[in-house]
């Protein structure tokens, strides 16, 4: 499930995911926001992957793929928060793929990770 942080800054989207996310997450929650986000010039996104994550399903991989690709030029700023470390080792070693800038944070600096995001340049 991918539920929306709240109290974010303006200009940010974020969601923290938990359990086990499926294609559907996507399409009814994470794309739209970022639909409305690009129609507004920019995405910046905070990304949180805590204690209650559970993994992606094939669906989820694929929709997660393909996110990247549409609204590329309008990615600005991501951050993913996260202490699982499979996804910390990928998001350092492959981060530089992701449009726009792009920063991973331990879950402990969350707030640090929503700053960053906000920051002007």
């Amino acid at each position: 499930m991918i539920e929306p942080l709240a109290d974010l800054p303006d200009g940010v989207i974020g969601f923290e995911v938990s359990g086990e996310v499926h294609a559907e997450d996507y399409t009814g929650t994470l794309i739209p926001a970022l639909e409305a986000a690009a129609a507004t010039g920019e995405v910046n996104l905070v990304f949180v992957l805590g204690d209650r994550y559970e993994g992606y399903s094939a669906g989820a991989a694929w929709q997660d793929t393909k996110l990247g690709l549409k609204h590329h030029m309008h990615w600005h700023r991501t951050a993913i928060v996260t202490d699982v470390g499979w996804i910390s080792h990928v998001a350092s070693t492959l981060g530089f793929m992701v449009p726009g800038d792009f920063q991973a944070f331990p879950l402990a600096e969350k707030d640090a990770a929503i700053a960053w995001v906000a920051a002007d340049g």
